[in-house]
């Protein structure tokens, strides 16, 4: 990526986006996209707890613990620190 480039802020703003999208909103089975938001919840609160019970994790940790992609863990960890969370 380019210089200045934030990718956390970038994914931030590409989950917002994809998730304030009528078109995607019209053609997605609402009872989907509400197991979509309990299970990012419970992902959220597993890494919580992670981090509480072991001490602060780095996203390759946090990765293997989890089963998630390095990219996966550290926008879930940026997200979280960002929201105060962590």
């Amino acid at each position: 990526m380019g210089e200045g480039v934030d990718p956390t802020q970038m994914c931030q703003r590409l989950v917002d986006k994809v998730a304030q999208s009528r078109q995607l909103m019209a053609i997605t089975d609402p009872d989907l996209l509400v197991l979509f938001e309990d299970w990012f919840e419970e992902l959220e609160e597993e890494i919580i707890s992670l981090v509480n019970k072991h001490g602060p994790l780095n996203a390759g940790e946090l990765a293997e613990k989890l089963g998630l992609s390095q990219r996966g863990a550290t926008f879930l960890l940026s997200k979280l620190k960002r929201e105060g969370k962590l």
